[in-house]
């Protein structure tokens, strides 16, 4: 059930409704068969079920993994025979040399080779590779469109919308010239580090704003002391001159801007990183790595206050620092202007609005272990346990009020639909953007506690209001039907909710799906 009601259905939004025209086909195994050979997904569901016409490619090295890890083939020329078998068409370091004694050898058929063959090259036709220069699209896009300045402020645009602001006790927005001559001490391991802000699989960016970088630029009237700390404890770590160093620019300094967090050197694919909290790439446990939770504890000492800003790509379960902080600011690996973007919101040039895409627990206790695939007590559609931010959360420097909240109908069929529509009225003083959240809660014990079904993002002027319409279709309500083995809209009832968070309802309604 969690494979239909959690893994496939945006798989099947892509290969339906997104028409894409290629999927890649993953590294592990499902019920016993690597999925780059396992034919009920790639043949069963992705093709007949769902009509995908396109190519398949497998993730780099996954046909190699077939008899080197999983065992399910005793060498390339079996492996490569099962790949095509089941559906597969491209493969990513693949063996071409194994295709004609898996021919011969009766593991592969000369038709099955032929429609892997037709599928690449109806792909290259789409793509133009046997036109004519002057008749192939992408031969008229410039080199200059690289690093373009409109490119270059989409990654602006990227960082600033992605930023999110987890806790605020008033300090932010830091108005420059309200602050003007005072000291700002930059404190922390991700301060000044270009590759932290790019995660992982990047190309290199010709130009790189740290976050020091864009606080010097923002802050250009301020004195600047910058402190650069350990990300984690190393052999060479020398604790206590972390804390001499970071401590004397603290006490000099009037705010303390500490750049945290972890790095895609310690979470990413496949690392070769074994210590504590994290192992060959994956997360141990959740807490911010504690060279850094004990230097924020000496530094929370000298009474001066503290925005604590975060790099990573997954959750932290930064408790004490949720009770201590002055503000937070999850910032991610924001890439190449991602220390413009960050000094932005400090200041209030811009105000933020992002909104977590996953959900910050509060210890990695609460949660099963990450190789467990069932969903029972996972992601905010399952979770029943207290979190410490819940998914789609996040502040602003501005408040909001939604206002006239009504559905178009209290009955919802499978080919019909809901109008939910509201006005959100800034009632602050800054203008700012809100994301309005439909939520939904199917009654049974089957289904998930909620699950997002739509929102909008909106710009709204200080003292001013925005009408927001959210659509709900019956097609979006599909669950497992064991009967017809797929995804249907099933009868009975259910509550929509309407908020700024899955932590947060500002309005709930009863529906009826008929």
């Amino acid at each position: 059930m969690d494979l239909w009601n959690t893994y496939l259905p945006a798989f099947k939004a892509l290969a339906q409704e997104g028409k894409v025209h290629s999927f890649m086909c993953a590294y592990n195994r499902l019920n016993g068969e690597p999925c780059c050979s396992n034919t009920f997904l790639l043949q069963d569901i992705l093709r007949k079920k769902w009509n995908f016409k396109g190519f398949i490619a497998t993730d780099c090295g996954a046909v190699y993994d077939f008899f080197m890890f999983h065992k399910t083939a005793k060498d390339s020329i079996e492996a490569v025979a099962q790949a095509i078998n089941a559906g597969v068409d491209n493969q990513c370091y693949g063996y071409a040399k194994a295709i004609i004694p898996a021919i011969k050898s009766g593991l592969l058929t000369v038709k099955a080779l032929d429609s892997a063959v037709i599928r690449l090259l109806r792909t290259k036709m789409k793509l133009g590779f046997f036109d004519a220069d002057s008749n192939h699209p992408y031969f008229n896009i410039p080199y200059s469109i690289v690093n373009s300045k409109p490119h270059q402020e989409y990654a602006l645009k990227m960082a600033l919308e992605s930023t999110v602001l987890l806790k605020n006790n008033g300090i932010l927005p830091l108005n420059p010239d309200k602050i003007k001559n005072k000291t700002i001490a930059v404190i922390g391991p991700n301060a000044h580090d270009p590759e932290i802000l790019l995660g992982n699989y990047f190309g290199d960016p010709e130009h790189i704003i740290t976050p020091l970088a864009g606080i010097k630029k923002e802050f250009s009237n301020n004195k600047i002391i910058h402190v650069q700390t350990a990300l984690i404890d190393t052999p060479q770590y020398n604790p206590q001159l972390d804390s001499d160093l970071a401590l004397k620019a603290a006490n000099e300094a009037d705010v303390i801007f500490f750049v945290g967090g972890i790095s895609p050197r310690l979470e990413g694919e496949d690392l070769k990183v074994t210590v504590p909290g994290f192992s060959g790439g994956d997360r141990t446990d959740l807490n911010l790595p504690d060279v850094q939770h004990q230097l924020l504890k000496r530094l929370k000492a000298t009474g001066k206050p503290i925005v604590l800003i975060l790099l990573n790509g997954s959750a932290l379960a930064v408790n004490w620092e949720n009770e201590n902080m002055d503000a937070i600011v999850e910032a991610w690996y924001g890439g190449e202007r991602a220390g413009e973007a960050i000094a932005q919101i400090l200041t209030g040039k811009y105000n933020p609005a992002g909104r977590l895409p996953i959900t910050f627990y509060k210890s990695v206790e609460d949660i099963p272990a990450f190789d467990d695939y069932n969903m029972n007590g996972k992601t905010y559609r399952y979770f029943k346990k207290e979190v410490l931010f819940p998914f789609g959360y996040g502040l602003s420097y501005t408040k909001f009020k939604y206002k006239g909240i009504k559905l178009s109908s209290a009955n919802l069929t499978e080919h019909g639909y809901i109008d939910v529509e509201l006005r959100i009225q800034n009632t602050g003083k800054l203008d700012g953007e809100e994301v309005v959240q439909l939520y939904i809660s199917k009654e049974g014990d089957k289904y998930p506690i909620k699950e997002l079904k739509g929102f909008q993002r909106l710009f709204v002027k200080a003292g001013s209001h925005k009408k927001v319409l959210i659509r709900l279709n019956g097609s979006d309500l599909e669950y497992y039907d064991g009967v017809v083995d797929d995804l249907t809209f099933q009868k009975g009832k259910a509550q929509l909710m309407v908020g700024p968070s899955s932590g947060s309802s500002i309005k709930t309604f009863k529906i009826n799906l008929n």
